[in-house]
């Protein structure tokens, strides 16, 4: 059975983007994080993400390759190269976007499914591991479901105060296995937990 892994960036006290969606805080051109990133995707064939953040990580990976010069939307700057290479890799692996209401997407390498069922189905067919992108509702609801596996989370060092929580929409208490963590030199701290059944 293939393995569902969360990976999400996060600030210190346990947000996801800030109160007006705010993700600038996460978005540093940080060689370390980037290396965690390509490492991960050597044993990934499959995203899921979910409804939300769908349109606007369709809008800026494929602004990334059509025009790395930028503006690039959100960010406003030129893409960077590691940009760029996970731009060329998301243009090629098969997304998923898990929705009960989007009825279309535009980009080649997604389609839509509609619950968790599908999900499970998934993990039970041939292939490497799924990495879920996000947003918190659906990693809150894969969680519900008992579908993720791992979490790895990118804890930034910053303090929000308010904004998205991480895991607001999980409905009970889920017990993890602390499998490593990993301090990198701008400050943040890679931790990887197992899901314990």
């Amino acid at each position: 059975m293939r393995k569902i892994i969360a990976a999400l960036q996060t600030s210190v006290d346990g947000f996801i983007e800030g109160p007006e969606g705010e993700l600038d805080w996460a978005m540093t051109e940080d060689e370390e994080t980037w290396k965690d990133v390509f490492a991960m995707f050597k044993s990934v064939d499959t995203c899921i993400l979910g409804r939300v953040m769908y349109p606007e990580y369709e809008q800026y990976w494929k602004a990334v390759l059509a025009n790395p010069g930028g503006p690039l939307p959100l960010s406003g700057k030129a893409a960077t190269k590691n940009e760029i290479a996970y731009a060329r890799w998301a243009n090629k692996t098969p997304h998923i976007v898990v929705s009960r209401t989007l009825d279309k997407v535009a980009w080649k390498t997604t389609r839509i499914v509609r619950d968790a069922d599908e999900i499970r189905r998934l993990k039970e067919q041939p292939g490497k591991e799924i990495y879920v992108i996000g947003g918190a509702t659906l990693v809150g609801s894969l969680m519900n479901a008992g579908l993720i596996d791992e979490v790895r989370l990118m804890v930034n060092p910053i303090v929000l105060g308010r904004g998205k929580a991480l895991f607001k929409d999980v409905k009970e208490r889920k017990s993890l296995k602390f499998v490593r963590a990993k301090p990198l030199k701008s400050g943040k701290v890679s931790l990887t937990y197992r899901a314990q059944s």
